[in-house]
């Protein structure tokens, strides 16, 4: 843990966002990755994001099987997301998404947003093409080199 709020105090000294995190694995680090939204102008380059792709890249694999992460502020929706999709066995963080909203950091309108109905949305959004988007997933499930998540 000290290692991603080391990484986060490093990210804003650099004008980047105030988050590290880092990818553990039978106690050795695999990864680590500091926020890069700002520098990178990336809005998906939250510190979680960096660090499980890094892992990944590491480790040659999709999934963060037996890894814990280590996160200086509770994840936001997107890398809490993320987190599960890697499979990591584990998360711990500093930290609360109460503190990041009092630093400017609204995670919570998204965690609300989830919440509703998709009209109930502040996001418009509107489906099309279900049929053909459906036709693309029976495909991928009778591929012949399909690897599941």
């Amino acid at each position: 843990m000290r290692r991603a709020i080391e990484l986060a105090q490093a990210s804003v000294q650099r004008g980047g966002g105030p988050f590290g995190a880092v990818v553990a694995r039978a106690g050795r680090i695999v990864a680590e990755g500091a926020n890069e939204v700002t520098l990178a102008r990336d809005p998906t380059a939250h510190a979680e994001i960096v660090a499980i792709r890094a892992a990944c890249q590491a480790l040659n694999d999709f999934k963060l099987t037996g890894c814990s992460i280590y996160t200086s502020c509770e994840p936001c929706p997107m890398c809490l997301g993320a987190i599960y999709w890697s499979r990591a066995e584990r998360l711990i963080f500093a930290a609360t998404r109460a503190d990041a909203a009092g630093a400017g950091f609204d995670d919570d309108l998204i965690y609300r947003e989830i919440a509703l109905p998709i009209a109930g949305r502040k996001l418009a959004s509107t489906q099309s093409m279900r049929d053909e988007s459906l036709a693309v997933f029976r495909a991928w499930a009778s591929s012949p080199v399909r690897r599941e998540y």
